[in-house]
């Protein structure tokens, strides 16, 4: 059909679309039926793009809520493995109570042993301090005899006196032991006599120990405690066992559910192709739609700034393989990131004059920009040409997209198509939230017969 009618115009001598010969009759009817289903691509166009976009965004966030499902299921195995490590080591805590258990009984039977040999030094002191008394009697007999003696007696008398003196020195160190010995005999004797309760009472509960001993009583506490422990630990590591079961599947069915959304963005590639190739077909066959004067303005902007860089390869102005450099060197600390490239200046020289003149075909265009072959921006239009503000991301986005590669669907297509022009539809992040559904024609641009990249003008609805 768009083959008949481009004949006809053909025929007619006139294959401009702005200048088709009026149809009349039959093909006044083709006409129609041609703008018709002209709009009705476009509309498909539209929502298609509305579809596709919608769609996209719910796939990113599914991704993302997978990727958080991943990483909580991982910390609940971090959370897991403590539990098990909280069970692990209560379980120690047990078996450590115990042994404590064990040594106070043994140190019970040490303190026995104790108090035994305390008792036998007390005896042994009890018997110094006999023999010390009887020594005193002695010598105290033995002054009186040596006394009765006069001179003769004096020298023994000096000595029974040191004797005597010697004896009540240790009858009186025999009496401080025996003293002490009694009060450790009193002490140590209690000890026993409370680990000996605690052994009895350790026999009990917790409830049963009130009547035992201190260290007793602690102990259960503490076992009581450490008992406690373990068991919430094992309660708490089951129900995070169950939730682990849980997350796991719901991670396994978000996983199919990109699947799913990603399988439907793919379709929507489909229908989005369709209404594009159907936009193009009425363009190409010659019948003025609302996209013909956006296609030739791309076309003329697209010739102009080949123009301009084969002329500047002839001036010496840059060098052939300056000109199509693909070396990206990325300009630290940008963000978004840019990058910077040999033809850059050759670039922001003449690329404006062409590019700013477009935007005055109509209030509808929203930018026309020359790309090279990978979607490089090396000069947007001046309202997004700004120098980046340093920490400034959002702003930096929507208004510094110069030095910036733009390899999305839409973008890559256009800076890599070689057919006379390509029409696109698409939806496109205004930013905060928001989006409209633009199209883009494209058209090569080549210099002296090779490819360099795409002239891209985009327009609303």
């Amino acid at each position: 059909m768009f083959a008949r009618l481009k004949r006809r115009h053909a025929v007619a001598g006139d294959t401009r679309p702005d200048q088709a010969v009026r149809p009349d009759g039959a093909a006044a009817d083709l006409h129609k039926m041609v703008r018709t289903l002209a709009l009705q691509a476009s509309t498909l166009g539209r929502e298609s793009a509305e579809v596709r976009g919608a769609i996209d965004d719910t796939t990113k966030e599914a991704d993302a809520q997978a990727q958080a499902v991943q990483a909580l299921a991982t910390q609940l195995q971090q959370v897991i493995a403590s539990q098990q490590g909280i069970a692990d080591e209560t379980r120690r805590g047990l078996d450590a109570v115990n042994q404590v258990g064990d040594a106070v009984q043994a140190v019970g039977a040490e303190v026995g042993g104790i108090v035994d040999t305390l008792r036998q030094v007390s005896d042994a002191a009890g018997q110094i301090t006999q023999i010390a008394l009887q020594t005193r009697l002695v010598a105290f007999n033995a002054s009186v005899e040596a006394k009765r003696a006069g001179e003769a007696g004096r020298g023994f008398g000096v000595v029974a006196d040191a004797v005597k003196e010697l004896a009540a020195r240790v009858e009186s160190s025999s009496k401080d032991i025996m003293g002490t010995v009694e009060q450790l005999d009193g002490r140590i004797a209690a000890l026993a006599r409370e680990i000996r309760r605690e052994a009895r009472a350790g026999a009990t509960d917790a409830a049963g120990a009130t009547e035992g001993g201190a260290v007793h009583r602690a102990l259960a506490v503490v076992e009581q405690g450490v008992r406690a422990i373990h068991a919430a630990s094992e309660h708490s590591r089951s129900v995070c066992d169950g939730l682990d079961g849980q997350m796991a599947a719901i991670e396994r069915e978000m996983r199919r559910t990109s699947s799913a959304l990603q399988g439907a963005l793919e379709r929507t590639e489909t229908f989005l192709g369709i209404s594009e190739q159907l936009l193009e077909s009425v363009v190409e066959c010659g019948v003025e739609t609302e996209d013909t004067p956006y296609v030739r303005a791309a076309q003329q902007a697209a010739a102009q700034v080949s123009k301009l860089l084969e002329d500047a390869l002839r001036t010496g102005a840059i060098g052939e393989h300056d000109l199509f450099d693909e070396q990206y060197r990325s300009v630290a600390g940008s963000a978004p990131e840019q990058h910077l490239t040999r033809f850059v200046e050759i670039a922001d020289r003449l690329f404006p004059q062409v590019q700013e003149k477009a935007l005055a075909l109509s209030d509808k265009v929203v930018f026309c920009i020359a790309s090279d072959r990978n979607g490089y921006i090396a000069c947007h239009n001046q309202r997004y040409n700004h120098p980046q503000r340093s920490g400034d991301i959002a702003w930096n986005t929507a208004n510094c997209r110069n030095r910036r590669i733009f390899n999305d669907r839409t973008g890559l297509a256009s800076a890599r198509n070689q057919r006379p022009f390509l029409l696109q539809t698409y939806r496109r992040d205004m930013g905060g939230g928001n989006f409209i559904v633009m199209k883009e024609a494209a058209a090569p641009i080549a210099v002296d017969g090779r490819h360099w990249g795409g002239l891209r003008l985009a327009f609303k609805f």
